[in-house]
């Protein structure tokens, strides 16, 4: 795990975890649109599609570059997760991420039971070196991935909290801390959202000692909002903020369900 893949891999999980809108009774069909800044400057975009049936749901999406970030190295990625809608928490039961940023690519598929990693894999695989912290067997117990974990029930606590993430490859905690509220309006929804700080806590699975690594350990200033999905009766992040030695990367969504 390095930065540049944490907050890729992050804006990613975020938009997708936002289009997330779960019913439990009929068929529902989500489609949700983001834009990743970077600076303010336009960096890619990305959309998503999101089907609920029964206690059963699956999230499909695909983000591409876009503006300054094209001249550079073209990327593009997909990703899909699929689990069932339990009482407190959306339970996948698969999760899979596919990128490619100019001539590199990676693909990684988890599977879970009941909360615990059971299979991960990642093509190709990536070189470890001698001061790698491995991720142990119980690092892989009651975990969430990084989509459905950002799904919340409403009547639960937002924030503060910890969530306990694996992505694949990598175990952080993800601690957030209460901020307020704030106002927020985009296609699809206007009102107030929950605002809450986020402290990143890798566990396991990257190099101990990387500059970039420590650099969003010590980060006090990364935000993420959530919005309540009315109709599902859950918060999911519309909002994210991760500050960045280039600048600020934005993940906002321009339209949240519908």
């Amino acid at each position: 795990m390095n930065a540049r893949d944490w907050i890729a891999g992050a804006a990613v999980s975020l938009a997708l975890a936002a289009g997330a809108a779960p019913a439990l009774s009929a068929e529902v069909e989500h489609r949700t649109d983001y834009s990743i800044r970077l600076a303010g400057l336009p960096v890619a975009t990305a959309s998503f599609s999101s089907l609920f049936k029964g206690d059963r749901y699956s999230i499909s999406g695909s983000l591409h570059s876009a503006g300054l970030a094209d001249i550079f190295a073209r990327t593009q990625g997909t990703t899909s997760v699929s689990g069932i809608v339990s009482r407190d928490r959306l339970r996948a039961t698969s999760y899979s991420v596919t990128y490619r940023s100019g001539k590199r690519g990676r693909a990684i598929d988890v599977t879970f039971r009941n909360g615990n990693v059971t299979h991960a894999s990642m093509v190709p695989a990536r070189n470890k070196p001698a001061n790698w912290v491995p991720v142990s067997r119980a690092d892989l117990r009651s975990v969430l991935d990084p989509i459905s974990g950002l799904i919340i029930p409403a009547g639960g606590r937002i924030c503060p909290k910890t969530l306990p993430i694996f992505d694949g490859e990598s175990r952080l905690d993800l601690r957030l801390t209460s901020k307020g509220t704030k106002s927020f309006a985009t296609d699809g929804f206007a009102g107030e959202v929950v605002v809450c700080g986020i402290r990143f806590i890798p566990k396991s699975g990257y190099k101990k000692g990387r500059e970039d690594v420590e650099y969003l350990r010590s980060l006090s200033t990364m935000e993420i909002w959530f919005a309540k999905a009315d109709a599902a009766n859950v918060y999911a992040p519309v909002y994210v903020r991760i500050p960045t030695k280039l600048g600020p990367v934005t993940v906002s969504a321009t339209r949240f369900g519908g």
